[in-house]
């Protein structure tokens, strides 16, 4: 975060009087202007402290220690801000997310920790916030709710209760309530949930939201509730109808699913104000963060889907500023403004050749030009995965019913973080229910990695394509338990063992030898490695699902969202079989007559 502008605002001054020199002149470029829509051409930029304090001709502003930058031929944008993200999706610490996304443009994010603080509760939460301030972007904080995110259904690591939400409200750089994902749960008027909103709404802070499907009366509870945004809208018409009506509509384009195409039509096919939306990553992994870019990525897809580069621009960066309330500092390049510019040849590759955040030359090149400090988690956030002694028993399906049974089983959908339920027969040999490789069904276990608990969830799933081996990951949003599947009891077992071994992260084996793994220890989470470093991991682990015979795109990221209970229609959790449009457990399977 920047100076407040009271204490800087007379030497800004004495600069336009001629009492002192700019630190820094950006000379002749074409300004993107998100005020007015335009392109402003043969303009400079003068930097004063951490903000901007001139836009036009600064010739005169220019003294013997001015910095001076010609920018003939390119174009001055706004930083681009992240109005909705999670951090450790990304497998990165703040620190190391910071450093890969500033050299992409990316000035700013309000990130939602939830994940953090479904493992190691607020402490875990305000940790990261604390290393947020350290960073070379503004990392801004929203509070996690529905921290589990279905507390009857699942066992998380910790529980925020809204006391601790309501504390951590007043935290310098906190500017709102991260997503209301039970929006069941807010519609029916849940105490817990209510509580957390109105502590939020009370201090005119924002209470981002998470609205997938429902009637037209439903998702007008919940506005009534204090929520005004989602990040969850899919189709045009869902977002027309939330434009409508007031709220907000954050244009989401992750790893695993791309929103863009469909609901950037709000634009280019019935041209609607624009003031309402903006465009979020939510979930991206290292490998879509390297190669295609962070909010800039998102960005150059509006304007793939045929949005004006000004008016895409605007989306992430003076639209985000607005919601949040902080465009006095942040969104703009014009006076008094934080000094957060991106520096582009082009406005179609949106490639930054510099970036500057409150003044400073942060990247150059695409490479950082300054030194970042490393920040250390305790010893305590390496001991995360506590699973007790594993059987292959404990990956088998058990049952008193014999012959066949009918299963409902978890149906996966690619760039979607929805499933379908659907229904199975499968056979019953000695007990055991076994999943059918013909019918793409293979075992699905989930363990309660927080308390050593003896009991499991096995299930079903369908849709990943897999043929051989296991898969297992502590990422499992959001309580992150650990999740394993595959066609081998063998192969399962070892993939869980070998996470518990490592600390948590992600892996895949095959006839019993681990064949790719990502150690992501930090809260069984993320790692403290940079980029450069973790992404050869993620491309082998990728290659070792490609082993197995999975061709989804992005396949850990769906099988990270399939133990997430909030979004429809069905999931897994540590206790069972979970029917999200419902909110309960439902049993598995069913007896056929013989």
């Amino acid at each position: 975060m920047i100076k407040p502008l009271h204490e800087v605002n007379q030497l800004l001054m004495e600069v336009l009087r001629g009492e002192k020199a700019a630190d820094t002149v950006l000379k002749n470029a074409t300004i993107v202007n998100v005020l007015t829509g335009k392109l402003d051409e043969g303009k400079d930029v003068a930097i004063k402290d951490e903000r901007i304090c001139f836009v036009g001709d600064c010739k005169e502003l220019i003294g013997a220690e001015t910095t001076v930058m010609d920018c003939t031929g390119k174009f001055i944008a706004p930083g681009f801000i992240d109005g909705h993200m999670h951090v450790e999706s990304t497998m990165l610490s703040v620190t190391s997310f910071a450093q890969a996304a500033v050299i992409k443009g990316t000035t700013a994010v309000f990130m939602d920790p939830h994940e953090m603080a479904n493992v190691f509760g607020l402490a875990g939460v305000e940790l990261m916030h604390n290393e947020g301030k350290h960073a070379p972007i503004h990392v801004f904080t929203t509070v996690p709710s529905c921290v589990p995110a279905a507390v009857e259904l699942e066992d998380a690591g910790s529980r925020l209760t809204p006391a601790e939400v309501d504390s951590a409200l007043d935290w310098d750089g906190v500017y709102g309530l991260g997503e209301m994902m039970n929006y069941p749960g807010v519609i029916a008027g849940d105490a817990k949930m209510l509580a957390e909103i109105n502590a939020t709404t009370r201090r005119q802070l924002k209470a981002t939201g998470h609205f997938p499907e429902g009637t037209t009366r439903a998702l007008q509870t919940y506005l009534l509730s204090g929520v005004d945004s989602c990040h969850e809208t899919v189709t045009k018409a869902q977002a027309l109808e939330k434009l409508a009506l007031g709220m907000h509509v954050m244009i989401r384009e992750g790893s695993a699913w791309q929103d863009v195409k469909e609901v950037i039509k709000v634009l280019t096919e019935d041209d609607v104000n624009d003031d309402l939306l903006m465009l979020v990553t939510d979930d991206i992994y290292p490998e879509t963060l390297k190669e295609k870019g962070q909010i800039n990525h998102v960005i150059r897809r509006a304007i793939e889907e045929g949005v004006h580069p000004v008016q895409a621009i605007k989306l992430a960066t003076l639209n985000t500023a607005r919601y949040f309330g902080v465009d006095h500092d942040y969104g703009s390049v014009s006076p008094n403004k934080s000094a957060d510019l991106v520096i582009l040849d082009d406005l179609t590759t949106l490639e930054p050749t510099d970036v500057f955040v409150g003044g400073r030359h942060i990247s150059k090149n695409g490479q950082l030009n300054v030194t970042v400090p490393a920040f250390s988690y305790p010893a305590a956030y390496y001991q995360s995965v506590h699973v007790k002694a594993l059987t292959e028993t404990d990956f088998l399906k058990q049952t008193s019913l014999t012959g066949v049974v009918e299963a409902r089983v978890i149906e996966v959908i690619e760039n979607s973080a929805r499933t379908k339920a659907t229904r199975v027969k499968l056979k019953v040999e000695d007990g055991i229910v076994y999943p059918d490789l013909k019918e793409d069904v293979i075992s699905l276990v989930c363990f309660d990695r927080h308390h050593q608990a003896q009991q499991q969830s096995v299930q079903f799933v369908k849709g990943f394509g897999i043929k051989r081996g296991a898969v297992a990951s502590t990422v499992a949003h959001d309580s992150h338990n650990l999740i394993v599947m595959g066609v081998s009891p063998n192969d399962m077992k070892r993939a869980a063992e070998h996470l518990a071994e490592i600390g948590g992260g992600m892996v895949v084996v095959l006839d019993g030898e681990v064949i790719a793994s990502v150690p992501l220890p930090i809260a069984g989470l993320m790692s403290a490695e940079p980029i450069e470093t973790l992404l050869p991991k993620v491309r082998q682990l990728a290659q070792g699902w490609q082993t197995l015979g999975c061709s989804l795109h992005a396949p850990f990221m769906t099988f990270s969202l399939i133990a997430l209970p909030v979004i429809p229609d069905i999931r897994i959790t540590n206790r069972g079989l979970v029917d999200v449009t419902t909110f309960t457990l439902i049993d598995t399977l069913t007896a056929l007559d013989q």
